[in-house]
């Protein structure tokens, strides 16, 4: 949790953005939540009512204060998705909870920010196809789950296919990478997915998770990508928005190193390209 702290604090010191480019989001409604997650797990998730092995695959401790955190995590993200539409691009510090099914939680995730974004945009009549880019080490398993049958929605994951979760769901698009892929087959790989992609989906919004746990020192991620190979997947993505003029919006995801400095270094490096292509 420290590196939600530490992140603000590093890109304000170096001058990558101010105080006034953050928002603050609420509590996200129940009614929102209920776009995506069925009433009665998140009754039983509010209230503290889940069963050990459901705790247990969630992996933390359950408290009042953490599904008040997932709250505000989804909400920032149907912030960002919003100011997306304003500006081309913004940023959730937090979220990329794609581990979070309809019907349960996983991997440290309670609920799905994206999942509840990309719905509320659909509700909305914000955006009429949606194209989710998943980029963290690991399957986005809930998001794939979430919107199985929803085709408004395309899922796209490119993950480690040995790692997190064991038993994968089906995107729409699934890339599994060998362990200790490395740059240059990861960034080939992804300059010949994404155009396709873009030119076959056509989305008018994409939801972007820039998890860094694909990084060499990464402690669960098992990819051997470096840390510059990781800013420039953030350029490939970021700027093909920007060139095809389709607002995203950014929610961080994993990263598990074990010096925090090469966290915070991968993860502001997301912010960092985001600055010099849009501002």
């Amino acid at each position: 949790m420290e590196k939600y702290e530490l992140l603000p604090e590093q890109l304000i010191y170096e001058g990558t953005i101010t105080e006034n480019n953050f928002f603050h989001p609420a509590p996200l409604a129940e009614a929102t939540i209920l776009l995506t997650h069925e009433k009665e797990f998140w009754h039983r998730l509010k209230n503290q009512q889940l069963t050990r092995s459901e705790i247990r695959e969630i992996g933390f401790p359950m408290s009042e204060n953490l599904v008040e955190r997932g709250r505000h995590i989804a909400d920032g993200t149907i912030q960002a998705a919003l100011y997306a539409q304003q500006f081309g691009v913004a940023m959730n510090i937090a979220g990329g909870t794609h581990h979070a099914y309809t019907y349960k939680g996983s991997g440290f995730c309670l609920i799905n920010d994206i999942g509840i974004a990309a719905n509320y945009l659909l509700a909305e009549q914000l955006a009429q196809k949606i194209l989710v880019v998943d980029l963290d080490v690991h399957q986005g398993d809930g998001t794939a789950q979430i919107f199985q049958t929803e085709n408004r929605v395309f899922t796209f994951s490119m993950h480690g296919a040995k790692n997190f979760p064991l038993r994968k769901q089906q995107s729409d698009l699934d890339i599994g990478l060998p362990d200790k892929t490395e740059d240059a087959f990861y960034l080939k790989t992804l300059r010949e997915i994404l155009p396709k992609l873009l030119e076959e989906v056509q989305p008018d919004f994409i939801f972007y998770l820039s998890g860094v746990d694909v990084i060499a020192s990464d402690k669960l991620g098992r990819l051997s990508l470096s840390i510059a190979g990781c800013k420039e997947r953030d350029r490939i993505v970021l700027q093909a928005c920007k060139d095809h003029e389709i607002p995203v919006a950014v929610s961080m995801g994993g990263g598990y190193s074990e010096k925090l400095a090469h966290i915070i270094d991968a993860h502001a490096n997301t912010y960092r390209v985001a600055q010099h292509i849009y501002f």
